[in-house]
């Protein structure tokens, strides 16, 4: 697939301006006073010869960029001298199916200048650029505050996904415990792997996460850190909720399994009565039916509707007592 710029751009007091060459850019930048200015590339479905321009120019770290070439990273924050490499997973909810459909988001956050490198069409940031451009003070905090917008972006995905699984999981409860129980396991199963495919993405990233609100952070006490604090706990919160839900999900296949086993014996018993019911004048008729030559009752005048008598008794008691002992 080939590389695709989606959009340069150098922020000066908070403001957009045209970005011409990338390291006489950068150079020009970190030579102003203004230590808050920077440079922010997007990129979507990086590969040569495009990124290697964006590598060459800004110098990146070559093992970061071996994982940007390779791709289907794991969650994660890295730090290389003069930089961190970040790489998230970006999650969509179907609706149509309950399915959670994952991309890849890759970012490069260091000394005036951001980059961001997205796989597939999930979680644009589009949105986020135009949004934080309507928003100068926040751009005037430097590429950690840009860093953090999409950060937050991602994780803010994350809470409203979290809301979606939420309410299935609580449809499938309901459902297994209604008296027309119409829950299968495949569905239960379904929106488990849902859960853990949710799980990869998040649980990865939250001690990396948690680094960059310590005392170490590469943030220091500016704003961005405490903005990253939010972030973290957001993250917590839809950590706490994922495990809860594997948990959950975990027993409620376990009922509905028991369910299906009551069910299941529930049936037997019902055929077991009838199968019963059903032997007796059979067995009944067996007997009569063996033509003996000295078998009295069948030349008796009222032998014939005698058994029909008997086996229409029988049938009765025993239709009574299983009906009396709930097998019916």
């Amino acid at each position: 697939m080939s590389p695709v710029i989606v959009d340069q751009a150098k922020y000066v007091d908070g403001v957009r301006q045209a970005c011409g060459d990338l390291s006489d850019e950068l150079a020009a930048l970190r030579e102003t006073p203004n230590g808050h200015s920077f440079l922010w590339i997007g990129l979507k479905d990086t590969a040569d010869p495009e990124f290697d321009l964006v590598v060459d120019e800004l110098d990146l770290h070559p093992l970061a960029v071996e994982d940007v070439r390779n791709g289907n990273q794991r969650a994660k924050i890295e730090r290389y001298e003069g930089s961190l490499f970040v790489v998230l997973k970006t999650l969509r909810y179907v609706d149509a199916t309950s399915d959670i459909e994952t991309g890849e988001l890759m970012m490069f956050v260091g000394d005036r200048f951001l980059v961001t490198m997205r796989r597939g069409e999930l979680n644009p940031l589009s949105g986020v650029r135009q949004r934080l451009e309507g928003q100068p003070e926040i751009l005037r905090l430097g590429s950690f505050a840009a860093f953090h917008a999409v950060l937050d972006s991602v994780v803010d995905n994350y809470v409203k996904i979290d809301a979606e699984l939420q309410a299935d999981l609580e449809a499938i409860e309901a459902g297994v415990f209604a008296a027309d129980n119409d829950i299968n396991s495949e569905r239960i199963y379904l929106l488990k792997r849902e859960v853990l495919e949710f799980k990869r993405a998040a649980v990865p990233l939250q001690r990396p996460l948690a680094t960059l609100t310590a005392s170490s952070s590469p943030f220091g006490d500016t704003e961005a850190r405490l903005l990253m604090r939010d972030v973290t706990d957001h993250l917590s919160r839809v950590i706490d909720h994922i495990e809860s839900y594997e948990r959950l999900l975990t027993d409620v296949l376990h009922a509905h399994l028991a369910h299906v086993g009551v069910r299941q014996n529930e049936d037997m018993r019902k055929i077991s009565a009838w199968v019963a019911i059903a032997a007796m004048p059979t067995m009944i008729a067996g007997i009569y039916g063996m033509n003996f030559d000295h078998m009295p009752e069948l030349r008796w005048r009222f032998g014939y509707e005698l058994v029909l008598a008997v086996m229409a008794l029988v049938c009765g008691l025993l239709y009574r007592a299983f009906r009396r002992s709930g097998w019916l």
